[in-house]
């Protein structure tokens, strides 16, 4: 099974242009020709199941079209797809805000799905598919330390509910190091896939360890990887499991 992380900036790029005219202008520019490159990059490492973080459910900048869609029609793949905001924040209400997500993609049927939602910080969309050998998790914590030790907190909550192989990946903003995910991995008994701690963020220059891949001990890790892809902030994970 190759597992896919990746945050995708919304396809928004990178490099000069992305400042241009004004800092982060690319936030506000149409995103179609950088999602044709990740939706080709995707397609080139033919994963299993995808966590994509940073995603366009359609808004203007990609002409109302899904970005999580439109890379699961290119891969054949299932998709969920959710805003990271919470259902009463006051980001879920404002245009743009309201169509940022994230999304699991999986090339086997995602059986079911849920959305949970952290109590505290922005950011606050847990997805959880069911896929039928695997349960994963997907996140995108907290800028906060505050915010993300609550949160991790919660996420542990919900993963010890889990029976069977168990994956939760995602962006998990560590800023002060990954030392802030001791406590987690020591409930839970999860394992950092990477296990050299290669960073993934900036990807043009990788220096902090940010985007992270944990497994259940039942799954072995074969291979992993972290391309040098520069068409987001962030370099993608690739994982390779067996059970």
């Amino acid at each position: 099974m190759r597992f896919l992380l990746y945050n995708i900036r919304y396809c928004a790029g990178i490099g000069a242009r992305f400042h241009m005219p004004v800092p982060y202008a690319g936030y506000l520019k149409h995103s179609a020709e950088v999602l044709d490159d990740i939706a080709e990059f995707v397609g080139q490492v033919e994963p299993d199941i995808i966590g994509l973080v940073e995603v366009d459910s359609g808004s203007f900048r990609t002409g109302n079209v899904c970005q999580a869609q439109q890379i699961a029609d290119h891969l054949g793949h299932y998709h969920v797809i959710e805003t990271k905001y919470g259902l009463q924040s006051v980001a879920g209400k404002v245009p743009l805000l309201n169509r940022q997500g994230n999304a699991v993609l999986s090339r086997l049927p995602i059986l079911s799905h849920r959305f949970h939602y952290f109590e505290q910080g922005v950011k606050r969309l847990v997805i959880e598919a069911r896929l039928a050998k695997i349960t994963v998790f997907l996140v995108h914590l907290s800028l906060t330390y505050r915010n993300r030790q609550y949160q991790l907190e919660r996420l542990y909550r919900l993963t010890r509910e889990v029976k069977g192989p168990l994956v939760v990946a995602g962006d998990f903003n560590v800023l002060w190091g990954d030392h802030e995910l001791d406590l987690f991995l020591g409930a839970t008994g999860l394992i950092n896939a990477n296990s050299d701690g290669q960073p993934s963020h900036p990807s043009s220059s990788p220096k902090r360890q940010l985007d992270f891949i944990l497994h259940s001990p039942d799954l072995k890790v074969t291979d992993f990887q972290i391309p040098q892809v520069l068409l987001s902030d962030h370099a993608p994970l690739v994982c390779d499991f067996e059970s």
